[in-house]
C-alpha cells in the first residue's frame, strides 16, 4: 500500500504542463547576417521583442544562434543549450525537463508547479513535457536571462528561450538541404528540406528528419530491455503568403520519439542504494519498460501593416503532446518492485494579438494580449506484488494577460523604456489515487486514498523599467529593474500555495572593438526572490504537498565574447552565480524510501506504517545553501581556423569545451545523494568543405568519455551520454 510513493509518483511524473503567457515574434526569415564573416563577427537578429533586432542593440542579457552557430556548437537538442550559453542549466528529469537560468526555473517535481523558464517554438509556448525532441531546419535559437514580465508574462521569472524554425524564402528559389550521417552506437540520421517559391507572394517549405540509435547500456535483469535507445522522426510543413503589406505563415509539424524506456538506477545514499548493479551504464529491471513521445503543433501568424506603418499581429496555435510509458519504478529487479503503466496528455490552446508601432521618431511601442488553456488527462496504474495503485484524473488551465511597453528617446542615444503587464491564473484538477481495485475486501474500483482535485487562482502585475545609452555604435549600457513571477497552485481540495515573485536589478555593457571583429556582452544582477515552492511531505498526514518554504538571493555576473580575424574565429561565455536559499525544516524523505508510512504516530506509539509513522529522526533543519539546480560558475568556449585548399575547397576544425559546475537537486544538501557533481565536455567538428553545395563533418561529443548524472527522479538518477562520434555528409541544391 505504496499511498505516499504514489503520490510521490505522481507529483513526479503526472500532470506536468506548465501556463505561459507571451512568446516570441515567429522568425521571417533565417537569422539574418550583416557584413562577411571574414571581416568581422557576424550579426544575429533576434525577434523576441515582436520587432527584428540586432541582438547587439538589444538591452536585455541574451544569447543567440543561428543555424550554423547551433551546429558548430554541437547543439541538436534543448538540453544541449546548457553546453552554449551561460548560467543556464537544464537537468533530466525522464518525463520533463528541468530547465534553470541563473538559478530560477523548476526545481520540484510536483505537477502543481509551473515552469519558471518559458521555452517557445515558433512562438508557442510548450508545456514541459515532450521537450527533448531533436532540432532540424532551424533559424534560430534566443535564450533570454533574467525575469520576462512584460512581453512573457508568467513562467519567465528566470527568463526564456525562443527556438525558430525556417519559414519559406519566396525570392531564393527552388532549393533545400540534405544530410546523411552514421556513427558509433549504430547511430543513422538524415535531415533534409525544400524551399518551394510558386509565385513572388506564395510559396512552401518542407522539411524533415530522422535518427536511429541503439541504447549506451546494457540491461542485466530478467526481463530484457532497451532502454536508453532512439528511434525519432518528424516533420514540419510551411506556407507563405505575403502579398504586399499582409503576411500569413503557417506551419503544421509532427514528432514522434520512442526511447525503449527510460534508463535510470537508483541514487547512492538512498534506502535504493543496494539494488543497483555494475557500472552506469548497466541496468537491471524485471519489468518491461517501454517509453513513446507523440507531439502535434499547428500555428498560423497573420500581420497587417498600414499605411501608417503600425503593424496588427496575431498568432494562433494549437499543441497535442503525449507520452505513453512503461516503468520500473524501483530502478531493480529485487523482490517487491513497483510496476508502472504511465499516460499523460496535453493539449494547448494559445492565442496572443499584438499591436506594434513603427519605430521612427522618438516613441516606438507595442501593445497586446494573450490568452492559453491548457487541457490534462493522466492515467498512472502501478503494481507491486499484485497490489494495484491508479492515479487517474487531469486539469485545466487559464492564462490571461494584457501588456505594454513603450520606448522613449530623452535625447539622441540616450532611452527610457517602460513596460508593464497584468496576467491571470486559474487552474482546475480532478480525480483520485485509489487502491486496492479488484482485491477482496476493498470496493470494487478501488479505494480512494488521496484527490487530485482542487482550485486555484492568481494574478499579479510585472513589468520592467530600463534606462538604455547608446554611447556610440559600438557601445551600449543599460540598467533596469523587472518584476516576475509564476503561479501557484493547489495540492487538494484544502491545500494551495502561493505563487512565486522575483525582483531583478541588472546592468549591463554591450560592445564591439577592432572593426567589429571582437564583440563583448558583460552583465551583473542582483534577484530578491520569494515564496519558493518546494515539495514536501506534511507529517500530521504523510502526503507530500508543495509548500512556499523559504526566500532567495541571487546575484551575480555574466561576460561573452565572439571574435572573428579572417579565417580564425573563438566565443567564450562564463558565468558566475552565488545563491542563498534561507533555512528550511522539513522532512528528509531520501531516507524514507517512499511507501505510504502514514501520519505521524501519537507520543510513546511506535511506527506501524501505513497506519502511522514516526517522523521525528527524519526532520532536518538546513543551515541554508545555494539555490537548487543553481551552479555556481558555468563557462566554455570554442575555436576554429578555416585552413583554405585551393579553390571552393577549405578544411576547418573546431574545438569546444563546457563546464557546468555542481548542483544540488534537493534540500537536504548531501554530497552524495542530492548533488550533480560538476562537469567538463570537450567536443570537436572536422569540416571539409568540398564546394557551395558539398560538405563532409566528423565529429565528436563528449571526446574524455565523461562519467555524469544529468538529473534525477525519485530515488533514480540518470546519465549524460558517453564519447560519440560519425560523420555527415551536407548537399545543398
Amino acid at each position: 500500500m505504496k499511498t505516499q510513493f504514489t503520490l510521490g509518483c505522481a507529483t513526479a511524473l503526472a500532470l506536468i504542463a506548465q501556463p505561459g503567457i507571451a512568446f516570441g515574434q515567429v522568425q521571417e526569415d533565417t537569422a539574418a547576417t550583416a557584413g562577411d564573416a571574414s571581416e568581422g563577427v557576424s550579426e544575429i537578429i533576434v525577434t523576441a521583442q515582436r520587432r527584428k533586432e540586432k541582438l547587439q542593440d538589444v538591452a536585455v542579457s541574451a544569447t543567440a544562434f543561428d543555424a550554423s552557430a547551433l551546429a558548430d556548437k554541437a547543439v541538436t537538442k534543448l538540453a544541449d543549450l546548457q553546453n552554449a550559453s551561460p548560467a543556464l542549466s537544464i537537468s533530466d528529469g525522464g518525463i520533463t525537463q528541468s530547465i534553470n537560468i541563473r538559478g530560477i526555473g523548476l526545481a520540484s517535481n510536483s505537477p502543481s508547479v509551473t515552469a519558471g523558464v518559458a521555452t517557445y517554438v515558433d512562438g508557442l509556448f510548450q508545456p514541459p513535457i515532450v521537450q527533448a525532441n531533436s532540432f532540424y531546419d532551424l533559424a534560430s535559437v534566443e535564450v533570454l536571462r533574467g525575469p520576462q514580465g512584460t512581453l512573457v508574462g508568467s513562467n519567465s521569472t528566470g527568463g526564456a528561450i525562443f527556438i525558430n524554425t525556417q519559414n519559406p524564402q519566396l525570392d531564393a528559389g527552388l532549393g533545400g538541404y540534405a544530410m546523411f550521417g552514421g556513427g558509433n552506437y549504430g547511430s543513422v540520421q538524415s535531415e533534409a528540406a525544400v524551399n518551394l517559391p510558386v509565385s513572388d507572394t506564395f510559396g512552401f517549405r518542407a522539411a524533415g528528419f530522422y535518427r536511429n540509435r541503439d541504447s549506451f547500456y546494457t540491461s542485466v535483469g530478467p526481463v530484457s530491455n532497451e532502454a536508453g535507445k532512439l528511434r525519432e522522426g518528424g516533420g514540419r510543413f510551411t506556407a507563405m503568403w505575403k502579398p504586399g503589406s499582409f503576411q500569413a505563415i503557417a506551419k503544421v509539424s509532427f514528432n514522434d520519439r520512442d526511447t525503449g524506456g527510460y534508463a535510470y538506477r537508483p541514487i547512492l545514499g538512498t534506502p535504493y542504494e543496494a539494488f543497483r548493479v555494475g557500472d552506469i551504464r548497466t541496468i537491471s529491471f524485471d519489468t518491461p519498460v517501454a517509453n513513446r513521445e507523440r507531439a502535434f503543433q499547428a500555428s498560423l501568424e497573420m500581420r497587417q501593416e498600414l499605411a501608417s506603418g503600425i503593424t496588427l499581429r496575431s498568432v494562433t496555435g494549437y499543441q497535442n503532446k503525449r507520452i505513453n510509458a512503461l516503468n520500473d519504478v524501483d530502478a531493480s529487479a529485487e523482490p517487491g518492485g513497483i510496476a508502472e503503466d504511465y499516460f499523460a496528455g496535453e493539449k494547448v490552446y494559445t492565442q496572443e494579438i499584438n499591436i506594434i508601432s513603427p519605430t521612427e521618431g522618438r516613441f516606438d511601442w507595442i501593445v497586446g494580449g494573450y490568452f492559453q488553456r491548457n487541457d490534462i488527462a493522466i492515467r498512472i496504474l502501478q503494481d507491486q506484488q499484485g497490489f494495484p495503485t491508479d492515479i487517474i484524473g487531469g486539469n485545466q488551465r487559464t492564462t490571461t494577460g494584457v501588456f505594454a511597453q513603450g520606448n522613449y528617446e530623452i535625447v539622441p542615444g540616450l532611452e527610457a523604456q517602460l513596460g508593464a503587464r497584468y496576467s491571470t491564473y486559474k487552474a482546475t484538477g480532478y480525480g483520485d489515487v485509489t487502491i486496492g481495485a479488484g482485491i477482496p475486501g476493498f470496493p470494487p474500483g478501488g479505494l480512494a486514498v488521496a484527490s487530485l482535485a482542487g482550485s486555484h487562482e492568481d494574478s499579479l502585475a510585472t513589468g520592467k523599467f530600463a534606462v538604455n545609452w547608446k554611447v556610440d555604435r559600438d557601445n551600449l549600457l543599460y540598467a533596469l529593474v523587472a518584476r516576475g513571477y509564476k503561479p501557484g497552485g493547489f495540492n487538494s481540495p484544502t491545500s494551495n500555495f502561493d505563487p512565486e515573485r522575483v525582483i531583478s536589478y541588472e546592468a549591463g555593457w554591450k560592445s564591439a572593438f577592432l572593426g567589429n571583429r571582437i564583440r563583448t556582452q558583460i552583465s551583473a544582477f542582483y534577484n530578491q526572490y520569494a515564496n519558493f515552492q518546494f515539495n514536501v511531505v506534511e507529517p500530521s498526514t504523510g502526503f507530500a504537498g508543495v509548500e512556499n518554504i523559504s526566500t532567495v538571493k541571487i546575484k551575480g555576473v555574466e561576460a561573452q565574447v565572439q571574435g572573428r580575424f579572417g579565417g580564425f574565429g573563438f566565443d567564450a561565455n562564463v558565468a558566475f552565480v552565488d545563491s542563498d536559499l534561507a533555512s528550511v525544516t522539513f522532512v528528509n524523505t531520501r531516507q524514507l524510501g517512499g511507501g505510504n508510512l502514514g501520519p505521524q504516530c501519537p507520543a510513546g506509539t511506535p511506527s506501524a506504517p501505513p497506519f502511522c509513522f514516526d517522523y521525528a529522526p527524519f526532520i532536518q533543519t538546513t543551515g541554508g545553501g545555494p539555490n537548487l539546480y543553481a551552479p555556481r560558475w558555468t563557462w566554455g568556449g570554442g575555436v576554429e581556423y578555416e585552413i583554405p585548399l585551393g579553390g571552393e575547397m577549405s578544411l576547418t576544425p573546431r574545438m569546444n569545451y563546457a563546464f557546468v559546475g555542481e548542483q544540488f537537486t534537493y534540500i537536504g544538501y548531501s554530497p552524495l545523494s542530492d548533488r550533480l557533481n560538476p562537469r567538463g565536455l570537450l567536443s570537436a567538428i572536422l569540416t571539409l568543405k568540398v564546394s557551395e553545395r558539398l560538405r563532409i563533418e566528423a565529429w565528436g561529443t563528449n571526446l574524455t568519455n565523461k562519467e555524469y548524472i544529468t538529473g534525477q527522479l525519485n530515488s533514480n538518477e540518470f546519465y549524460g551520454a558517453p564519447r560519440e562520434y560519425g560523420v555527415k555528409l551536407n548537399i545543398t541544391f
